[in-house]
């Protein structure tokens, strides 16, 4: 075990995926970004600034004000959404990225694949199961790429720990264990964001804008889907009246394997993944917000080994793939057929909250 740990631990932060230099990309990806709440401001748009394949020429949202002030910064064309759903400024951007409420994805991302214009959308994909195959639908019948936000997947922490589970340092994977829990209107502010917390936009709360987390990083950390899931949720306060407050599933993987996982958009700040295997446990601590240095640690006999690495922005790394992989004419891994399966993984966690039985999951896609 020892050797291959070791050999994982040299150029920790490598990108693993890249295969152009920056300097012989003559021009960058332009990307129009859709809407700007605090995390496009605050995470997206300085990401896609780091990114030397990425660019942000256009911005839009329902909020004029914020439009204009976002433009003024960024020295960006600010358009409003019906300017830019209609096409008014297609030939300022190569690409669209959506980050607007769940249950407007669809629009947005339907009204840029008519305009032949590749698409990076926030997850989970929609508000329902239906309307996110309604999307990708769209994307696969205009013939444009769809990639799906997933930032954890292109963190280096989270691509050496799948490393280091393919390798086999932690042994067989019995089981997981991951948790997600924030004051979201503490931490992300009582004034905004309600959003979250309208089950029309949403979706959900708990399982939606956090479960879906855990869900993802763990398909892709074990790189299998779920076959059954199983769920709780509960909600305490009148604010979450019409969301899930906390929840917690379970995902049932092919050879047994069983995850468990809990999340709460009102609980003490948590994030943390933990896989245990017959020779190891591999821990991800903290685990899944863009806002913590990521923690990577290796338990085996008794004896913890911390890995002390340089971390990176989620955002550029997430952006930089993605204009990356179009300059390069290179497909997307999380595209969207693979989040369908988190959609449907999420539509049968409600479900089993529901009905109290656990739901097996088809993995079948629509043609």
């Amino acid at each position: 075990m020892e050797q291959p740990f070791a050999d994982y631990l040299d150029d920790f932060t490598r990108r693993d995926w890249q295969t152009l230099d920056p300097e012989d990309v003559s021009a960058p990806v332009r990307i129009a970004v859709v809407g700007l709440g605090w995390f496009a401001r605050e995470w997206a748009l300085p990401g896609i600034a780091r990114s030397a394949f990425t660019d942000a020429t256009v911005v839009t949202d329902v909020d004029a004000e914020a439009v204009e002030t976002v433009a003024a910064e960024r020295d960006v064309h600010g358009v409003s959404p019906e300017e830019l759903r209609a096409g008014s400024v297609a030939d300022e951007y190569d690409a669209v990225y959506v980050a607007t409420p769940n249950a407007t994805h669809l629009e947005y991302v339907t009204a840029a694949a008519e305009q032949g214009k590749a698409v990076l959308c926030e997850k989970p994909l929609e508000a329902t199961l239906d309307r996110a195959r309604r999307l990708v639908s769209a994307c696969r019948d205009a013939g444009v790429p769809l990639m799906v936000g997933y930032r954890m997947q292109t963190d280096p922490a989270v691509r050496r720990l799948r490393d280091l589970v393919r390798a086999g340092v932690a042994g067989d994977v019995i089981h997981v264990h991951a948790t997600m829990s924030q004051t979201m209107l503490g931490e992300l502010g009582s004034d905004h964001d309600q959003w979250r917390l309208d089950a029309q936009l949403s979706g959900g709360s708990a399982v939606m804008d956090l479960g879906v987390y855990p869900l993802n990083t763990i398909r892709f950390v074990l790189g299998t889907d779920p076959v059954r899931v199983s769920g709780r949720t509960r909600t305490e306060h009148e604010a979450f009246a019409d969301v899930d407050e906390h929840a917690m599933y379970r995902l049932e993987f092919p050879g047994g394997v069983d995850a468990m996982c809990t999340v709460s958009q009102n609980a003490q700040h948590a994030s943390r993944l933990e896989i245990t295997g017959t020779d190891a446990r591999l821990i991800l601590d903290p685990a899944f917000y863009e806002r913590e240095d990521r923690g990577f640690a290796l338990d085996r006999g008794g004896t913890r080994i911390d890995v002390d690495f340089e971390q990176v922005h989620q955002l550029e790394e997430e952006f930089a793939y993605f204009g990356h992989q179009l300059l390069a004419e290179e497909p997307f891994y999380p595209d969207g057929d693979h989040a369908l399966t988190d959609m449907e993984a999420l539509d049968g966690i409600y479900e089993s909250a529901e009905t109290r039985e656990p739901v097996a999951l088809s993995g079948e896609l629509p043609d």
